[in-house]
């Protein structure tokens, strides 16, 4: 990946929120690098934050019979973090289509760009596990 790449990319996916996470013991494997699946892990923290930001939270929506599930996710790795490092990993909202909201998601070590991710989530109902749409009162805090 070339550094016009890297920028291209930032540039396409402007974040609206940012998060720090501390890399820990626990997230890396036996050579202190980050297990990549921990990726997902700080970026479902990110995505958490920012619907607490705007005034909701999981087990709100949850005791209204509403849940956020990961419909899928496409991700690329491009430089490893480390036992210690300090990451911001960030999540942007983008488009949404009927049960489905597309985030866009990075995690940075400073300016470096460690990963990127599409990260789809769906609204669906608490009991049931249809797909419903999302709550008027959600789209207008979240700003989609």
């Amino acid at each position: 990946m070339t550094s016009n790449d890297e920028e291209m990319s930032l540039v396409r996916h402007a974040p609206c929120f940012r998060h720090i996470v501390r890399v820990y013991i626990e997230d890396t494997d036996a050579g202190g690098i980050v297990y990549y699946v921990n990726y997902l892990r700080f970026m479902e923290r990110a995505r958490s934050e920012w619907l607490r930001e705007r005034g909701f939270s999981q087990q709100a929506l949850l005791e209204k019979g509403i849940q956020l599930v990961v419909h899928s996710v496409t991700s690329r790795y491009l430089r490893p973090a480390y036992l210690d490092d300090l990451l911001t990993v960030t999540a942007s909202a983008g488009e949404l289509r009927g049960a489905r909201l597309n985030f866009q998601q990075q995690a940075f070590r400073e300016d470096a760009l460690l990963c990127e991710a599409e990260v789809i989530i769906a609204c669906v109902d608490a009991v049931s596990f249809r797909p419903r749409r999302w709550p008027v009162e959600l789209l207008s805090a979240l700003d989609v």
